[in-house]
């Protein structure tokens, strides 16, 4: 459907999914998206897609997350900005995207829709997306106020929808890709892992944070102000967690998490200047790659286990 080789995408990441991660996504035969609200305006959407198309000249789509924020951005300039790029594939998050969805259609766009909750699933396809990317408990960012895991979330949504689905929180080697498929989805869409990998455009401390974690080192915010978000742990989330549980509002923590924090640490190597978003996967991440050497792990295993251990089982 999206004329990509392998079913593993990288989803949208803010400030790191930029051209130089897309691209050699892209390369290695997986579907890449650059994040459309990385950019500081449409314009500058624009030439970063013009960017990555020097990079590579395989297939790779835009994210365009919908979420509350503290300035909302003009959604609508950047969904022409896509629109006018000659992008064909889309990868939508958050509320209400019908407006963007049927002006996507209207231009031969793919969507794939992320949710995280079956029914959100089933309302995506009756609007007329392309494909599902289906997020459980274990991602980073934003995984709904539902608490549904993987193992329960992939096959409840499978029952339920006939489009194609990428599973999404919690993968990151073949062995997920493998289950992933065993539960009903088409692939898998990952973003914590493509963090840790040599093309990823952020210190290297965030990398070997990421190495050097194991499972339980997330944080869940915005629990109270019921937009719950999984970051990683340190001394901001830390806070922010124990500000919400004194009950102080939103207001109170604003300062604490806006984006600008994250993006300067990302650049300077402070894993404590904000709050940066990291799923549980981190647990299984051992190691920091080229992009190319992920992808061709993953498939890699996913298919010794499929071919070898699963088949001698079921022999």
């Amino acid at each position: 459907m999206f004329g990509v080789e392998h079913p593993i995408a990288q989803g949208g990441m803010m400030w790191v999914g930029k051209a130089e991660l897309v691209s050699a996504v892209a390369n290695a035969g997986a579907l890449g998206f650059l994040t459309a609200l990385t950019q500081p305006t449409p314009e500058e959407l624009t030439k970063e897609i013009a960017r990555c198309r020097d990079m590579t000249d395989k297939p790779f789509g835009v994210n365009l997350t919908i979420l509350p924020s503290i300035n909302p951005p003009p959604y609508a300039e950047y969904r022409a900005a896509i629109i006018e790029s000659g992008i064909k594939i889309v990868e939508t998050a958050g509320y209400k995207p019908q407006e963007h969805v049927d002006h996507f259609k209207e231009h031969d766009v793919k969507v794939i829709h992320k949710c995280t909750a079956v029914r959100h699933a089933v309302s995506a396809q009756k609007m007329g997306v392309d494909a599902i990317s289906i997020d459980g408990f274990e991602c980073a960012g934003h995984p709904g106020e539902d608490d549904i895991p993987g193992l329960i979330l992939i096959p409840a949504a499978a029952d339920k929808i006939s489009i194609p689905m990428l599973a999404s929180g919690g993968f990151g080697d073949g062995r997920g890709l493998a289950a992933a498929l065993a539960l009903g989805a088409d692939g898998i869409n990952m973003g914590t892992r493509f963090c840790a990998t040599k093309e990823a455009p952020i210190h290297e401390n965030f990398k070997q944070a990421m190495v050097e974690a194991d499972e339980r080192q997330t944080k869940l915010i915005f629990r109270t102000y019921r937009n719950t978000a999984r970051v990683a742990t340190n001394a901001i989330s830390e806070e922010v967690v124990k500000l919400e549980r004194e009950g102080k509002p939103f207001e109170e923590v604003a300062h604490l998490v806006k984006g600008q924090r994250g993006l300067e640490g990302y650049e300077s190597g402070d894993t404590d200047r904000g709050v940066w978003s990291a799923g549980m996967i981190q647990g299984l991440i051992h190691d920091v790659p080229s992009v190319g050497e992920l992808v061709d792990r993953i498939i890699d295993e996913a298919d010794a286990i499929i071919t070898q251990r699963l088949a001698e089982m079921a022999s």
